[in-house]
């Protein structure tokens, strides 16, 4: 369970969670109905039904596909409010696409946490080269400049770095899909 007897923290802890996986939970909702307004109603209610639930959250890791679980429970319900609509996905395709949905969180979670590994794992001029190459204030050309570099041996530095980083998360996912532990 996830209270720790203290609402404050339980509260932040709800919120944190939500705010982790809104967008994911929206792109479901959208993939299931046609209208924005709709996923906002859908939404709203998504997060009223987690909030209320939220203590009953076994484990927090979970929490984007639990809050999967309660969105697609949501736009059922809400497609059986609409069933006259002809507009209205059927409630096969809409279990489908959500299933699909809890799948895809898992999956990005693991990648965030082999991304995270991996990243740990480069040396500190590489993850300096990295963290700047993907930072929106500065442009790649500026970087080249700042690492002393033009920029096509920059491009190829960069290259090498993803090529390792791709490999890296590859082996990972590989460990991690198979119960390997490194």
């Amino acid at each position: 369970m996830v209270s720790n007897g203290h609402n404050t923290s339980n509260n932040e802890a709800f919120l944190k969670l939500f705010l982790k996986h809104e967008s994911g939970l929206r792109c479901y909702i959208r993939s299931c109905v046609i209208r924005p307004e709709e996923v906002d109603e859908i939404m709203q209610e998504v997060s009223l039904v987690a909030w209320r639930k939220f203590e009953t959250l076994e484990q927090p890791e979970k929490f984007g596909a639990w809050a999967c679980l309660i969105a697609r429970f949501e736009v059922l319900k809400f497609r059986r409010k609409k069933a006259r609509d002809r507009l209205v996905l059927d409630e096969d395709i809409i279990t489908k696409i959500g299933i699909d949905a809890e799948e895809q969180v898992t999956r990005r979670q693991l990648q965030l946490f082999a991304l995270d590994k991996c990243l740990k794992r480069l040396k500190a001029p590489e993850k300096v080269l990295v963290q700047q190459a993907y930072s929106p204030k500065v442009s790649k050309k500026e970087l080249a400049e700042e690492f002393g570099q033009t920029e096509a041996a920059f491009y190829q530095k960069l290259a090498r770095i993803r090529m390792k980083l791709r490999d890296c998360m590859n082996h990972k996912m590989i460990a991690m899909n198979t119960g390997v532990s490194e």
